[in-house]
């Protein structure tokens, strides 16, 4: 049976396998996650039915603090439930995800991950977020592009449910969420054949119910509490394996395999980038033109960053490889190092792999990151003592952290066309443009991928001095009910 082709941006993506494992899905708006929930919510109103031959209950409420709660309560009642949420929406989350996850509660919270309000607010992606619930017992696992959002969604929801362990589910905010591309379609039908229904039986049993009443939620004393907590490593030792284990068996029904660390790049790699998130696509397109030209680079790209697991890490890596970059999408003031930074380091002294290993950012608030960057941050490596705590994409005169990039690397492979159109602000630009991918996604043979850039600059200036604006500039004027735009 030939695949079924869909045109869509990531969050719609995501939505699409979350709805069909969903009971209920509780729900706050929070850009760029908000469509996730709206096309739930759209869904479920049109009458759509989800593996279990009902429609979703979509329940909004007041605050993502509030639909924490809410997907707390709904699974302790045996509902499977979930959530879409990002940055301070996803902090106001924690204090739920630390019980969701203390009681073993099978469900996926999908983030659309954003930057959180440090110096000033952002809109835009990066992985503050999710990287502040590290430590809730969450385990998390990223996705690179809309056809991995949807993959990874339908691993998430599978491995939670053979695990029981939580999941949080990520994707960059906007560069993934809102990117549109024409994607595999994964159908419902065959969702259903991977769907562990034995796992959904023994969760809905576990449901409070005064028929068969249970112990829960109880206060501990110093004589017990720590060995409560030392009791549920065997479920996080248990995660990796189960990952990897679904991750064969979506692979198997979608012919796109997928590990916990992936690796591209040259068998027999000198230098490696370790990395997460839509920036692994960025480095694997430059990887790909460098090993063209005889480079021996690569690139571990992390899926399953939570549990993280030390022996499957180490063996991702070529046995050649003499330096890693690792690349955070994140800044921790005041750290020794980024957290996947750190993370990494650990693993490989543990895994008894003596790489010299250095750490950077790069992509904060949706900042540019191309294969140009990629190119500068293996130059870093390759020299005799490779800058460490970089940034890159950036020119720090501050406290100089920034490479050097050099001349513009043009990765794209040949015969690429590409189309770039301006727009301003509520001028339709960028809806039909929406438009115009779709159509060609859904009608046509042809490949398609659209991704929009936004930002909160007002639509409308006036030049404080006309006179002196050069000729063939143009000029905005606001009039009553329409715009006039005309040379100066």
């Amino acid at each position: 049976m030939a695949v079924k082709k869909m045109t869509v941006d990531g969050n719609t993506a995501v939505s699409h396998v979350a709805y069909a494992f969903s009971d209920v899905a509780a729900i706050y708006p929070i850009t760029p996650s908000s469509p996730m929930a709206e096309v739930a919510d759209d869904w479920a109103a049109h009458d759509r039915m989800n593996l279990f031959g009902q429609t979703v209950r979509i329940a909004e409420m007041q605050s993502e603090a509030g639909a924490a709660g809410a997907v707390h309560g709904s699974l302790k009642a045996g509902a499977l439930t979930t959530t879409f949420t990002a940055s301070q929406g996803l902090l106001l989350m924690i204090p739920n995800m630390y019980k969701i996850a203390g009681e073993l509660l099978p469900c996926v919270f999908h983030v659309s991950a954003r930057a959180l309000a440090y110096h000033a607010l952002s809109i835009f992606g990066d992985h503050s977020d999710v990287m502040a619930c590290r430590q809730t017992g969450f385990a998390m696992l990223a996705s690179n592009s809309v056809q991995e959002a949807e993959d990874m969604a339908l691993v998430a929801h599978i491995a939670t449910l053979k695990s029981s362990v939580p999941f949080l589910h990520f994707f960059d905010g906007f560069r993934t969420s809102h990117e549109i591309q024409k994607i595999d379609e994964i159908s419902y039908e065959d969702i259903a054949k991977l769907m562990p229904w034995d796992k959904v039986e023994a969760f809905r049993a576990r449901a409070l119910n005064p028929e068969h009443p249970h112990l829960g939620g109880t206060a501990q004393n110093p004589d017990i509490y720590f060995q409560g907590r030392e009791a549920a490593n065997k479920y996080y030792l248990a995660t990796p394996a189960i990952v990897e284990e679904v991750m064969e068996e979506v692979g198997k029904l979608t012919g796109r395999p997928h590990k916990p660390f992936d690796y591209v790049g040259a068998p027999d790699a000198e230098y490696v980038i370790v990395a997460m998130g839509s920036g692994c696509d960025v480095a694997t397109e430059a990887i790909n033109k460098l090993v063209a030209m005889g480079e021996k680079v690569g690139l571990v790209a992390v899926h399953l960053y939570r549990p993280f697991d030390t022996a499957r890490f180490a063996a991702a890596i070529p046995a050649t490889c003499k330096k890693i970059a690792v690349l955070d999408r994140t800044k921790e003031s005041g750290s020794l190092g980024e957290p996947l930074y750190l993370d990494v380091v650990a693993a490989l002294a543990e895994a008894g792999r003596s790489i010299e290993t250095v750490g950077g950012r790069y992509g904060l608030g949706s900042k540019e990151f191309t294969p140009t960057h990629v190119k500068a941050v293996f130059d870093n490596l390759k020299k005799d003592a490779p800058k460490n705590h970089f940034t890159v994409g950036i020119v720090d005169d501050v406290t100089n952290t920034s490479l050097e990039v050099g001349e513009i690397f043009n990765a794209a492979p040949e015969g690429t066309i590409a189309c770039k159109f301006y727009g301003l602000g509520s001028d339709g630009t960028v809806g039909a443009n929406k438009n115009s991918i779709k159509i060609i996604g859904d009608h046509t043979d042809m490949y398609a991928q659209a991704y929009f850039a936004y930002d909160s600059k007002p639509a409308l200036r006036q030049d404080p001095d006309p006179v002196s604006v050069p000729d063939r500039r143009v000029r905005l004027h606001r009039l009553p009910q329409e715009r006039l735009c005309h040379p100066v």
